[in-house]
């Protein structure tokens, strides 16, 4: 969902993508993004596309034919960014674990002495395929005493969880508007610190991607303003004002909305025998990983949901097809009116799909958790 007010903004007159007006909207958007990433890195910007551009701008800016690139693999984006790893001319050292659990910091560590001279490593923070929340905060030190630069996947956790940039040690990162942003997909910001920076300008060769070349697009976002591409101006609009809604809300109050949220639905789903698949603390509050009772039609439910009403809920991807359900509560979707008709609508739909429950279990644990969090709130 998207507040009315981001809508709004998408209807203004375009104006010029060098048009003095359009510039200082460039710096009110940087710097509610540093805002955001809780981050003072100068090189804070939308990339003019969609997330899984960001995710190569990081990657195809910071490595060179030959670089050695240790990637967490525990999900769809983990193994998408060894491909890309790949396609840079780098050798990927994949560390895994099962989808649906993390990677533990010592297996990063342990691949990290095994690979001297690694260039950086790449995790996914919170892995939108599996539900899972990866533990970055003790990542920073480990990689940076080995030398190696940290990239950070924050597309479905900038704006719902934690994610503070400077203090965690994160060298690059990544996001999407369309998740806690609340705002259409269309753009990816992005953030590089320092030794980002100096590795970006020390480069042998060009990047592989003329139009993901920071060298480049940061002297168009940076002081210069040099014409790079043309600028999507109505998606920029958007962006600014979906950054302006979060920043009213307050971080904080906004991440503890979210978290209110994931476990209101996490109790009522307990209360129809339902379960999370992904890790136990460590389950995202933005996208919820079901795991599908024993018996129960994947597509029929889905389509009952869309159907009878208009609720439409991810299947499960890779290895976990049509063995979860993944119930996105990011942003404006995350509300209690939401979570509330999520279970209402599991509770019609699921005895006639083969998974008996007591009419109104659902509700009345999520409303149980909700009371438990105001009186915790005072």
């Amino acid at each position: 969902m998207v507040h009315p007010r981001v809508l709004s903004a998408m209807a203004k007159p375009l104006i010029g993508h060098l048009d003095p007006a359009f510039i200082e909207l460039m710096n009110d958007t940087a710097r509610l993004l540093r805002q955001t990433f809780l981050t003072e890195n100068r090189l804070t910007l939308p990339i003019s596309a969609t997330g899984s551009a960001g995710m190569e701008a990081c990657l195809v800016n910071l490595l060179e034919p030959g670089d050695t690139a240790i990637v967490g693999v525990n999900g769809v984006f983990g193994t998408r960014m060894t491909d890309i790893v790949e396609r840079c001319g780098a050798r990927p050292v994949a560390v895994e674990a099962p989808w649906g659990r993390i990677i533990e910091t010592e297996a990063i560590a342990k691949a990290l002495r095994s690979h001297p001279g690694t260039k950086l490593v790449a995790i996914v923070h919170a892995e939108t395929s599996t539900g899972v929340l990866q533990p970055v905060e003790e990542l920073g030190r480990i990689v940076r005493d080995a030398g190696a630069l940290l990239v950070v996947d924050s597309v479905t956790s900038l704006g719902g969880h934690p994610l503070r940039v400077d203090d965690w040690l994160i060298d690059a990162a990544y996001s999407g508007t369309q998740k806690c942003l609340s705002c259409p997909p269309g753009l990816s910001p992005v953030t590089f610190g320092p030794r980002a920076v100096e590795v970006l300008h020390a480069r042998r060769t060009k990047p592989q991607s003329w139009y993901l070349d920071l060298t480049m697009i940061e002297k168009y976002w940076g002081d210069e303003r040099v014409y790079h591409h043309t600028a999507p101006i109505s998606m920029n609009y958007a962006l600014l004002e979906a950054l302006r809604l979060v920043h009213e809300e307050g971080l904080e109050a906004r991440w503890a909305r979210h978290q209110r949220h994931h476990n209101a639905l996490k109790a009522g789903l307990a209360a129809i025998g339902l379960s999370l698949a992904s890790q136990e603390g460590h389950q995202l509050w933005t996208l919820n990983s079901v795991a599908i009772p024993a018996g129960v039609d994947d597509l029929a439910v889905r389509q009952a949901l869309l159907a009878d009403f208009n609720l439409e809920i991810g299947g499960g991807l890779g290895p976990l097809k049509g063995k979860v359900w993944r119930i996105g509560l990011m942003g404006e979707s995350s509300t209690v009116a939401n979570v509330l008709l999520v279970l209402h609508a599991l509770e019609t739909v699921l005895p006639r799909c083969g998974h008996a429950v007591r009419g109104g279990a659902a509700l009345e644990g999520a409303g149980r958790a909700f009371a438990a969090a105001a009186g915790a709130t005072g």
